[in-house]
């Protein structure tokens, strides 16, 4: 005991440190509590382990999660701003060596106030950058960068056609949530350029998709599309099955723009958001360990697209796949997904 007091002071007096390895301190901000953002959340920490940054031995991540209810008026709409602005100022108060922030309300509401008070903001599970004040889909902004999931619509529409080729209208329903308003708007100019009209309605975060669907059928869509909208995943996806219920019957097939937590769409088109979670980690990686400026790193994006189909749902519904779609996509089946 004696020596090993002997040795430790010798070491304090030549100031070499006890411990060279760095510490860090995460918080992490989510609004909405879905599976989704819980594999972007394991995607980040994974990546961040891979890089030698390992929860519980030299850092410690603090989660909080707002849940936004589906069923959300506007007074609990102003009541969830209030909730993120109260831990924005619980979070700069703990003075964080960085935050993560999951989705495009989180981000867009507090990186103000987190870059101001001079803590790296990095954001994940985001699909239009410009909807949370980015300057661009490739450039965030001082003081904060992230992985977005955005989907360019006329890549989405062009394998789109690959797969049902003689689509010429598609329906979305879909609701206030900013990342679907924005693919909607993006998606009906892109998809005319291919000959492609969509027909879009609005529904509320607690209303049924089946009154909406059954008003596009009417008007003659051939297919079905699901953006990126919490809308679906809120309420452990009743709204897909009920969706599924109107059109599956008439053989409309449903095309995801997004890989999320359920079955039945004929064909998935976009990123994965566990592998962008995982580049807001090389994003954060960069930051804490190489002192990189947020503002220097550009916006990631997954190179290559996800893009699943599903034979069995394909068959039951009577839709041959042309050879082009299946040589590009990966098959799933309804049990694996």
């Amino acid at each position: 005991m004696k020596k090993y007091m002997f040795f430790l002071l010798v070491l304090l007096m030549s100031g070499t440190p006890v411990c060279a390895q760095d510490s860090y301190r995460i918080e992490v901000l989510q609004v909405s509590k879905i599976n989704p953002f819980d594999w972007a959340y394991e995607g980040f920490v994974e990546e961040l382990a891979e890089n030698g940054i390992i929860e519980g031995q030299n850092l410690v991540i603090n989660r909080r999660i707002i849940d936004a209810d589906a069923d959300a008026g506007l007074w609990k709409k102003v009541g969830i701003l209030m909730k993120i602005k109260g831990a924005v100022s619980d979070i700069v108060a703990s003075n964080p060596d960085l935050v993560l922030t999951i989705s495009s309300p989180a981000t867009k509401y507090s990186k103000d106030k987190l870059v101001s008070a001079g803590i790296p903001v990095v954001f994940t599970a985001v699909a239009v950058p410009q909807a949370i004040g980015c300057a661009s889909v490739s450039q965030a902004g001082p003081g904060f960068t992230g992985a977005s999931l955005y989907l360019d619509p006329i890549n989405a529409f062009k394998i789109t056609r690959l797969a049902l080729p003689n689509l010429t209208k598609m329906g979305i329903v879909h609701s206030d949530d900013d990342n679907a308003v924005a693919f909607v708007q993006e998606a009906t100019a892109k998809a005319a350029t291919l000959g492609i009209t969509i027909l879009s309605k609005e529904v509320g975060k607690s209303d049924s998709p089946v009154a909406a669907a059954r008003e596009l059928i009417d008007q003659g869509v051939q297919a079905f599309g699901v953006p990126i909208d919490a809308y679906y995943a809120l309420r452990d996806y009743q709204p897909t099955t009920e969706l599924m219920s109107v059109i599956h019957p008439k053989k409309i097939p449903l095309v995801c723009y997004c890989h999320v937590g359920f079955s039945g769409a004929v064909l998935y088109v976009g990123s994965e958001f566990k592998r962008i979670g995982a580049l807001s980690g090389t994003q954060a990686v960069k930051i804490l360990k190489e002192g990189s400026a947020p503002e220097s790193l550009p916006i990631l994006m997954q190179d290559d697209l996800t893009i699943l189909v599903d034979l069995e749902v394909s068959n039951k519904m009577g839709i041959d796949l042309p050879m082009e779609i299946l040589q590009i996509a990966k098959e799933v089946t309804s049990e694996r997904k």
